[in-house]
């Protein structure tokens, strides 16, 4: 009988399971025009597109298999690549990160989303938490379904889960969906491995065609049986699945990830099986869209607006912090052979591209693995190399141990670029670079420094990597570069700078938004500086600052738990009986807006700042 094609308005989905009424024609269809809407919206506001477009199949079948949210439980490790889910319940994609909603998944946003994570790695250990309770519940249990990327799985995080969820009564259906892709091009022996497996397609063939022949006569079947060890041999040989396998788990596939009715068939089997099962899935990272498909290096994985028709980017206008300090330090790597750059795999974010090709022997990608780039790093340090980690400062937060433990501890000297430091804007409470002033400052011997503008920068890359010092953190934000016109000198270990005189008040500005409000002020009655370090001022600067009657402190990058909580305590030590007032983000997770829209939810866009300094609201 032939299929009657139906269309669904991906725009207008009552019930996700309307899914499983379709055929393939009309699934087809459907995937099609969730591809064109992913594209559409993203093109408009931004977001992640290449890793959505690459699980719109494999999505739709999980909801065809799967009972969400009437008892199965679906997460998505990191969230990002939920789109398609986010469409089949009933969601917008318009203005994700802005008003349109999470652009992971948020279980307060929807019943379908029961956790929350914008870092990778976490699902699995997340869905043994989740297993337990269905495990508990006994005859009345339900699947727990984890969808976990080839790149995320590496993560030491994603083994310690997999280790204990095999261990475990309790089952969860794991996702493995290999794009051979991390945002760029995977990195490490893992890579390779899923590659590897994914190469053996002959070997399913032939397993299916010895079935089909042996099958067709009682002989034939008595032989097949006996033949069991053999088989299991020959696949042992040919197909290299024992990392899964020996950990107890009970492996499927590989499972072409666009084709539905395959992966319909793998994940019965895995609902059906009695223990934890890994389906692996392989997928076309970017599927459909010929930029993202084409893209090696991750540049249609997070995307800002883009012409759909040409994949090209909205230019913007100026120079990003992120290109100003990738330019210094290929510089500096021209002029010391002993600099080696250490990124765990944000080498596109962090605009480190045109370095690891210049120089590919001298730099390091050690994948989504943050833990062991911090120790990596001070490793080389101890063996009189002079290291460069370079990482956002919301995926420092997992290396903290490492920063402590393995490299301040023994003394390494390293430089630390913390990228994205404060608000990010549509990503949301996950990435903020918010707190790294304050968890780096809890570590002895650790400096934190932000310019505020170039000159700062290069001379505090230029101290770090000349003096080596420890380890020195120099954070910088996303966002432009801008120099406003002031006449500065750095020399010795300068920890405030002083850009205008004044009698009995100070302004205290951090950053390059401190930098532009002390800017808007110039021809006030307050003096001026700028906090170059955050962990802790000179004496000399101490004393300067118990002068004045009153301080004021703008720190539009971090909490109040960072420097002005630092200098609280400085100044509370030296019996200071001014006043001091701070002007930062309170101790809270920030949602996601625009960093705009986050500065003046927090009161400190720099302008509203300006008036109320000025005495003018």
């Amino acid at each position: 009988m032939k299929e009657k094609l139906v269309r669904i308005d991906v725009n207008d989905i009552k019930d996700p399971n309307v899914v499983k009424t379709l055929g393939p024609k009309s699934l087809k269809l459907f995937c099609h025009d969730v591809r064109s809407e992913i594209i559409r919206q993203t093109s408009a506001y931004g977001g992640h597109l290449s890793s959505n477009l690459g699980t719109v199949e494999m999505t739709v079948s999980l909801f065809r298999t799967f009972d969400f949210p009437g008892g199965d439980q679906l997460i998505f490790d990191v969230g990002h690549q939920s789109y398609t889910e986010k469409l089949l319940t009933g969601r917008s994609l318009v203005d994700l990160g802005g008003d349109g909603g999470s652009r992971f998944q948020d279980p307060s946003e929807s019943p379908y989303d029961v956790y929350g994570a914008g870092h990778s790695s976490t699902a699995i250990s997340a869905a043994l938490g989740y297993a337990i309770k269905q495990y508990e519940r006994g005859k009345d249990r339900h699947e727990v379904v984890v969808v976990i990327g080839d790149a995320s799985v590496a993560s030491g995080l994603a083994f310690e889960g997999l280790n204990n969820l095999a261990a475990s009564p309790a089952k969860a259906i794991v996702i493995l969906n290999d794009n051979d892709m991390s945002i760029s091009s995977p990195a490490g022996a893992l890579g390779r491995f899923f590659r590897k497996i994914s190469s053996q397609k002959f070997y399913n063939k032939a397993k299916k065609a010895y079935q089909r022949t042996l099958s067709r006569t009682r002989a034939g079947r008595y032989i097949y049986k006996i033949s069991y060890k053999a088989k299991d041999s020959f696949k042992r040989h040919f197909v290299p699945t024992t990392l899964f396998d020996n950990l107890g788990l009970t492996y499927i596939g590989p499972v072409d990830g666009h084709d539905i009715k395959a992966m319909d068939r793998a994940f019965e089997r895995a609902k059906n099986t009695t223990k934890s099962a890994l389906v692996h899935v392989y997928t076309k990272k970017g599927k459909g869209y010929a930029p993202a498909e084409n893209d090696r290096f991750g540049l249609y994985h997070g995307v800002t607006p883009f012409d759909p028709k040409t994949g090209e980017f909205k230019k913007e206008t100026g120079t990003s912090w992120q290109k100003t300090m990738a330019d210094l330090l290929e510089e500096r790597m021209g002029r010391d052979e002993k600099i080696r750059l250490v990124c765990p795999a944000m080498i596109e974010g962090s605009a480190l591209r045109e370095i690891y090709e210049k120089y590919p022997r001298r730099c390091y990608d050690t994948g989504i693995a943050e833990e062991h780039a911090a120790t990596f790093a001070g490793s080389l340090a101890l063996n009189g190399y002079n290291p460069v980690l370079c990482i956002y400062s919301t995926f420092l937060q997992r290396a903290y141990d490492e920063i402590l433990h393995d490299c301040a501890r023994l003394k390494a000297k390293m430089t630390v670029l913390v990228d994205r430091a404060g608000p990010v804007g549509k990503d949301g409470e996950t990435h903020q670079g918010l707190y790294d002033v304050a968890y780096l400052s809890s570590i002895p011997g650790v400096i934190v420094t932000m310019p505020s503008n170039k000159m700062e920068a290069a001379y505090f890359l230029d101290y770090s990597l000349r003096e080596r010092p420890g380890v020195l953190a120099i954070r910088y934000p996303k966002e432009e570069l801008k120099d406003e016109g002031w006449e500065e000198v750095l020399g010795g270990r300068p920890s405030l700078l002083r850009l205008k005189e004044g009698k009995d008040k100070i302004l205290i500005g951090v950053g390059p938004r401190g930098r532009e409000l002390c800017t808007a002020l110039k021809d006030s009655d307050w003096a001026l500086a700028i906090a170059l370090r955050l962990d802790n001022l000179e004496e000399g600067d101490l004393d300067y600052l118990s002068k004045f009657q009153e301080i004021a402190v703008y720190d539009s990058y971090s909490t109040r738990g960072g420097f002005s909580k630092n200098l609280a305590l400085l100044m509370a030590e030296r019996h200071y009986q001014g006043r001091i007032t701070f002007y930062a983000f309170d101790e809270v997770f920030v949602g996601h807006a625009s960093i705009a829209k986050q500065l003046e939810n927090a009161g400190l866009d720099v302008g509203a700042m300006a008036k109320k300094l000025l005495g003018e609201v």
